[in-house]
């Protein structure tokens, strides 16, 4: 660096004898020169001694950008080393000065304690209340930390849900400034895992922040080391099968903190849980064991996948052959069968079929031809696997045109030749729909749901 910074002043010395009119220099300039010479070298991997110092046109170009404003900021390519370690530096910084932002433990006891002290009387109901006034009064006592938690929008908002004119609960504002705080905490929590800074995290950056997770949640002390990728993978696919329906390989932040889903897997902090709340919530220990103890019973020959015969013992046991086919027609299989992480789309899927991203999938599968809609053709393929289970339970035949009609009938498509998703969606019954197409269990009880069953053979049926 020193041989460049001597042979650029003597340049500039030269030019000088020679009548040639040359600026001087600052120190900063020199240096700003010096940088993108280096940066230059190491982006292009060759040194470029005899670099000529930047004109004075140049450098008042270069300073006119700095009062246009950038719209477009690119990122750093992967072989230009100092620019990515400058970004990365600078997000860490920014984020740790938004952690120090935050409340802690010791600022929360201060505010509880201020608004104590200063809530407006009568206590009504045994509840607190604070007017304005008051409210103002706790905000400047708090200190310049508290005030961006103690605005008068965050006054009128609690106003507005206050069953009280004129005052809000202290509890409703106690408890709005946690979770304010917590909201904050988690973002940049999952902010620290957002590498490129985009607002986004991919899978690999989504089982990292999970993985890194299980040591501080009490409820899952107990998980054996060896399963922890098994639920690490368990947890994510829940994320992304519900965040990114359209498979991008990406999930905003924000989309992640607007979800119940971090509320349910945070839930496991808890030291009690219910039997019950653990087996309703998917991230809990015994519902990930449950999922993957499904998985392995399904696998006969322990090979570690499931094949199209293996899976269609799945749940009642019910799905027609047609459907499972059309499952491995469209999934992603290896040598034609399915691996753990596909067989928790399946299962969401199926187990969530009123949800819009479960039709999404289903109707994917239910779309034969590709052309963005059902129609006669495409419900006719389908229920004919329903047709032959009812034959095989000695049923008897339901003619497919009457299934057809109600089908439509429900759905009340805008084209009444063919049901687009946004129809199945919209409707209201697109899980009835799906069902009866796709599994003889759901179809039996969905026709006999008005009716007594009294035939051995329906009974057969019907107990399945």
């Amino acid at each position: 660096m020193g041989d460049f910074r001597e042979m650029l002043l003597a340049k500039l010395d030269s030019a000088a004898q020679n009548g040639v009119r040359q600026e001087p220099l600052s120190d900063d300039e020199i240096e700003d020169i010096l940088f993108r010479k280096y940066r230059a070298e190491l982006s292009d991997g060759s040194s470029n001694s005899n670099a000529e110092p930047t004109s004075s046109s140049q450098r008042t170009r270069d300073d006119s950008y700095r009062y246009i404003p950038k719209f477009h900021f690119e990122l750093p390519k992967s072989a230009d080393s100092l620019a990515q370690k400058l970004r990365e530096e600078a997000r860490t910084l920014f984020l740790q000065k938004r952690s120090k932002e935050l409340l802690d433990n010791n600022e929360f006891k201060l505010l509880w304690s201020l608004l104590e002290k200063h809530h407006t009387p009568p206590a009504l109901d045994e509840e607190q209340f604070i007017n304005y006034e008051s409210y103002c009064k706790v905000a400047n006592l708090a200190g310049d930390k508290f005030k961006r938690f103690l605005t008068a929008t965050t006054f009128a908002r609690l106003l507005a849900s206050s069953g009280y004119p004129g005052k809000i609960s202290v509890m409703a504002l106690f408890n709005y400034a946690m979770r304010k705080v917590w909201l904050q905490q988690t973002r940049i929590g999952l902010s620290l895992y957002d590498y490129t800074g985009q607002g986004y995290l991919s899978e690999s950056d989504m089982e990292s922040y999970i993985l890194e997770l299980i040591p501080t949640f009490p409820q899952l002390e107990g998980l054996e080391r060896s399963f922890h990728s098994f639920y690490v993978c368990t947890t994510v696919r829940k994320f992304f099968f519900f965040l990114d329906p359209l498979r991008t390989g990406r999930i905003r932040i924000r989309d992640i903190l607007t979800c119940s889903f971090l509320d349910d897997l945070l839930e496991l902090r808890d030291e009690e849980i219910s039997k019950d709340a653990q087996e309703l919530n998917w991230f809990s220990a015994p519902s990930a064991l449950s999922v993957y103890g499904h998985y392995l019973n399904l696998d006969k020959d322990h090979n570690g996948m499931l094949s199209k015969k293996e899976l269609i013992g799945y749940g009642s046991g019910t799905l027609t052959p047609i459907f499972l086919e059309r499952v491995f027609a469209e999934c992603l299989t290896y040598d034609g069968e399915m691996d753990y992480k596909t067989y928790l789309d399946f299962v969401l899927a199926l187990e969530n079929r009123a949800e819009p991203q479960s039709l999404h999938y289903l109707f994917r599968i239910l779309d034969v031809e590709h052309k963005g809609y059902l129609t006669a053709f495409t419900l006719n393929y389908f229920f004919k696997g329903i047709q032959d289970e009812l034959s095989v339970h000695r049923a008897e035949p339901i003619n497919f045109e009457d299934v057809k009609d109600e089908i439509f009938d429900m759905v009340k498509p805008a084209d009444p030749t063919r049901i687009t998703l946004k129809d199945l969606i919209s409707c209201g019954h697109g899980e009835t729909v799906v069902s009866i197409l796709i599994e003889f269990h759901k179809f039996w009880a969905y026709e006999n749901r008005e009716v007594g069953v009294t035939s051995p053979a329906s009974e057969e049926a019907n107990s399945l």
